[in-house]
């Protein structure tokens, strides 16, 4: 909420969408891994409370806490983020640093207490204790970068060109990355599309990323590049699909990244309805079911992934996670594909 409030930018655009901090994207992946690890150790104390005679709430309820808390974190940083104002990030430097100091703790008691690794619990807690330390480093570099605290000059941010443009309204590479993988950002542009028609002037001008112009200056370059590579050899020419492939080689591959994790996502529907399946049959056999002891309440990553309920939310999450993957390749190899033929 502070975060929210506290609107210092001093530099007045039409968008509240242009500032990213340094390792953005590197900390919206590092959250939602957070985020996946907290619903994993929620899950695993409600399956350990489930098999005992009494409740023990301190198995899930910090960990739902947890949850609670990441997610703030992640809304307050993205207020930060379009307040500009930078200094409100040591709340979370100081909450990263406790949740750090306080998971350690948790980690060497386990390793005193002589429990293995191959305990769940023990291997979320040790993920935890690496997401948190790699948080505090994204802060550290902020910091760093920014100059934004111990330093006398803090670095000064302007917007990109593109946002001072009024006309320009592709928003898709200045919003944050939960906006870009849903295209959150066009709602506004959907809605009005709903009400009446669009025209070209609701549409906006294309970016500079992607007129012909860039990008045939950004081929040309790389095409003499070759140029410059081929001199001292009579009997050989510059090859045009080498300076294609180095002007536009990167988003090529990070389309075929995203494809292939998305494929590799497409084996998690069979196995997670395969062990569903055969959860609900062991369950129709085996009418008796046995309880832990209170003492041992730790669970193993096989007796957690036999649970049908954890299975099938694993099943969720995969389809989803598949999806976005597939349309972001999708999404990546139709722009390149307009900034190439641009170039041409």
């Amino acid at each position: 909420f502070l975060g929210w409030g506290s609107q210092s930018s001093k530099v007045q655009i039409h968008h509240n969408t242009w500032l990213h901090f340094p390792g953005h994207n590197l900390r919206w992946i590092l959250t939602f891994t957070l985020l996946f690890v907290h619903v994993c150790e929620i899950a695993e104390g409600i399956v350990s409370d489930t098999q005992m005679k009494s409740r023990h709430l301190h198995l899930f309820l910090p960990a739902i806490m947890g949850f609670v808390a990441a997610t703030v974190s992640i809304v307050y940083y993205h207020n930060i983020e379009t307040s500009n104002f930078p200094k409100l990030l040591l709340a979370l430097f100081l909450y990263w640093i406790m949740a750090f100091v306080t998971k350690t703790i948790k980690l060497v008691r386990y390793c005193q207490d002589g429990v293995p690794f191959s305990q769940l619990r023990f291997c979320i807690t040790g993920i935890m204790v690496i997401l948190y330390g790699l948080l505090m480093a994204v802060e550290i570099n902020v910091i760093r970068v920014r100059r934004y605290v111990f330093f006398m000059n803090p670095q000064k941010v302007k917007p990109p060109e593109d946002l001072q443009d009024l006309g320009v309204r592709f928003l898709q590479p200045f919003v944050n990355l939960l906006s870009k993988a849903t295209y959150w950002w066009m709602n506004t542009l959907i809605i009005s599309a709903h009400k009446k028609p669009v025209d070209l002037k609701a549409i906006g001008k294309l970016p500079i990323a992607m007129r012909a112009l860039t990008n045939y200056v950004c081929l040309k370059e790389a095409y003499e590049e070759q140029k410059k590579k081929v001199a001292d050899q009579p009997n050989r020419s510059p090859s045009i699909w080498l300076a294609m492939y180095s002007a536009f080689g990167r988003p090529i591959l990070l389309s075929s990244t995203f494809r292939y994790l998305a494929d590799l996502l497409g084996f998690a529907g069979p196995l997670c309805i395969s062990g569903i399946v055969q959860g609900f049959q062991n369950t129709t056999n085996n009418t008796n079911t046995t309880e832990k002891d209170p003492s041992n309440s730790y669970l193993s990553s096989e007796e957690f992934l036999r649970n049908v309920y954890v299975l099938a939310v694993l099943l969720f999450l995969a389809l989803i996670l598949q999806r976005t993957f597939l349309q972001a390749s999708y999404y990546v190899t139709t722009e390149t594909g307009i900034n190439l033929r641009g170039a041409l």
